[in-house]
């Protein structure tokens, strides 16, 4: 006798009405929905996390538009394989059959092989749907992104995954053993993955029914907790590095940490999140507080002294300090546009009276005639002009009216009006 379908298969959606958590794209006014109203399905990128209907759309939408189902796996395809599709489509196409070609994994594809679609989409052989992971921006040459239209499939929400184990508990006829709080953490547990969830729904269908209601601790010590989505080298590190710069931008410490956890728990080496904690604190706090990059130094000279995980904690207080620092990226803008100056003023000379005159003929050109020893005046300032000749001078350092940039401020406007003073 056949073994029995997993679960997850048994619940696969029959129709687009019942898959869940993305209506976005599948509710009354959702992209695909449009598509399949106007009669005018596209080739598609479906871009998103496992275990959210990516295949199942796929081949709902096919059977919605009338279209030849054919699956690929980018994992297990190659050039011969999409040959091969590609003319038994053009050769339904000629019946007047058309065919949706799935490939799963389509980011697997190197970029040679992603251009052997272009004929058969641009010519209608194929409608094309390909499923991935990936950031397509980065996992798909241009070529084929200009053809297709990328849609991103949300990962599911509570309110998704609650609808899944009801369809699943109306399956088994019975309700899952589990206390109230446990049927959250089991959520909670699946990380927006409906494959998942019911692969651990299934697990919990095969205890006993007398078994007493799971809490939550006895859940987790009978299931294996999900690793979380994390790639050290794909989108996902830049997206949680990009979370936790943002939020000490934004002076948010309890987000900055929840994403600094994140990160270590997805394998993340520590010594990256301290080089761009140091980064951070040159270029969005700079002079506001002197101490922040002295402060980020520290937390990752701590780490290379202690290790893990005694050192993370060192990286957490930097996390702490730099987001309740005041914040100033002044010094960073003041960088950007001398920089700018640099390169539109060429190779103008400093001048003469800043320059040095180690020699007879030095002094005679004129080399530091008129210099002003800055430590000779009463106030220690001088008030002369050090931008090259032909040059006006420039502000390109303007500091924020926060932390000790104010006292800064205050300096920089009391030598502007000595500088005034002695011009006249």
């Amino acid at each position: 006798m056949a073994a029995p379908a997993p679960l997850a298969d048994r619940l696969r959606p029959r129709a687009l009405d019942e898959v869940v958590g993305q209506d976005h794209l599948l509710g009354l006014q959702g992209a695909l929905t449009r598509m399949l109203d106007r009669g005018s399905l596209a080739s598609l990128i479906l871009w998103g996390p496992p275990g959210v209907g990516k295949t199942t759309i796929a081949r709902l939408l096919a059977e919605r538009a009338g279209l030849h189902f054919v699956q690929l796996s980018a994992v297990f395809s190659g050039v011969a394989d999409l040959k091969r599709a590609f003319e038994q489509a053009a050769a339904r196409r000629a019946e007047g059959q058309g065919t949706l070609l799935f490939v799963d994994e389509v980011h697997r594809f190197n970029r040679a092989q992603q251009d052997g679609f272009l004929p058969a989409v641009e010519t209608g052989t194929v409608t094309l749907v390909g499923a991935t992971t990936e950031n397509p921006s980065f996992a798909l040459n241009g070529a084929l992104l200009s053809r297709c239209q990328v849609l991103v499939l949300r990962r599911l929400d509570d309110d998704a995954l609650e609808k899944l184990i009801t369809r699943a508990e109306a399956d088994a006829g019975r309700s899952l053993l589990l206390a109230a709080e446990a049927r959250i953490v089991l959520r909670a547990m699946a990380d927006g993955d409906g494959r998942y969830l019911l692969n651990m729904a299934e697990q919990l269908f095969s205890l006993p029914a007398d078994t007493a209601p799971l809490d939550p601790a006895a859940l987790s010590d009978l299931l294996a907790r999900r690793a979380a989505l994390y790639d050290k080298d794909r989108e996902e590190h830049y997206n949680l590095i990009s979370a936790l710069h943002k939020s000490l931008r934004g002076s948010d410490p309890d987000a900055a940490l929840y994403w600094y956890a994140r990160m270590l728990t997805g394998g993340e080496d520590p010594r990256y999140i301290a080089r761009r904690l140091v980064r951070f604190a040159v270029e969005d706090i700079g002079l506001a507080d002197p101490a922040a990059l002295p402060q980020a130094l520290a937390a990752w000279e701590a780490y290379e002294r202690l290790g893990s995980p005694e050192g993370e904690l060192a990286i957490a207080q930097a996390v702490l300090y730099l987001g309740t620092a005041p914040k100033s990226n002044a010094a960073y803008t003041a960088l950007g546009e001398a920089q700018r100056a640099a390169r539109a003023t060429g190779s103008l000379m400093p001048p003469a009276h800043i320059l040095n005159a180690p020699t007879k003929l030095m002094k005679q050109l004129g080399y530091g005639a008129g210099y002003a020893y800055d430590h000779a005046a009463e106030d220690a300032f001088s008030g002369q002009d050090y931008f090259p000749d032909g040059l006006a001078r420039q502000e390109f350092y303007r500091p924020r009216e926060r932390g000790f940039e104010r006292e800064v401020a205050k300096r920089l406007a009391y030598w502007a009006r000595l500088r005034q003073e002695r011009r006249q």
